[in-house]
């Protein structure tokens, strides 16, 4: 069972990776999110902890797959999101888009991966809280500030999800 973690999380992971050919926009998204599932089932599934090498090589691929099959979640969930046309925005439309965003939200995965792994959940407020302050004066705009709500949930979720599967193999 652990090894069909492992290669669920490689996969996670490596659906991230820039692909060799042109593939629909949510192909990746798609990949990322049954690998991480398929992981998931499997990590509930088996019935001792994981010690020792599997352990850790399981852990360092929820973290490789929390940060990097996130990088797709966020802009695939954008896609799906309601836009409003060019001539329906009012006047409070931001002139750029959130810069650093990919940096950011890599960074932030890692944050929730690692307070989920260490026993310590309540982390997540932590991680909220800072990334929110040092946003706040880009989001008052209302399209940065639903932009900002939209990415942050999907990258947190992700990483929920690929801390909670390394939590399961543990205990």
């Amino acid at each position: 069972m652990i090894v069909l973690v492992i290669v669920a999380l490689a996969a996670a992971t490596a659906a991230a990776l820039p692909p060799v050919a042109r593939v629909a926009w949510w192909l990746p998204s798609v990949t990322a999110t049954g690998a991480l599932t398929v992981a998931g089932v499997a990590s509930v599934a088996r019935s001792t902890p994981v010690t020792g090498v599997p352990a850790a090589v399981s852990i360092v691929l929820c973290g490789l797959a929390a940060v990097f099959g996130g990088l797709t979640l966020a802009p695939s969930v954008f896609r799906l999101a309601p836009t409003v046309s060019g001539t329906d925005r009012d006047d409070d439309r931001p002139d750029t888009v959130l810069r650093g965003g990919l940096v950011i939200g890599a960074l932030e995965r890692t944050a929730v991966v690692v307070t989920i792994l260490a026993g310590w959940p309540e982390g997540i407020a932590v991680v909220l809280a800072v990334k929110g302050l040092a946003r706040y004066p880009e989001l008052r705009r209302a399209q940065s500030s639903e932009y900002f709500i939209i990415g942050t949930f999907a990258s947190v979720l992700w990483a929920a999800a690929a801390g909670g599967i390394g939590l399961a193999l543990l205990r």
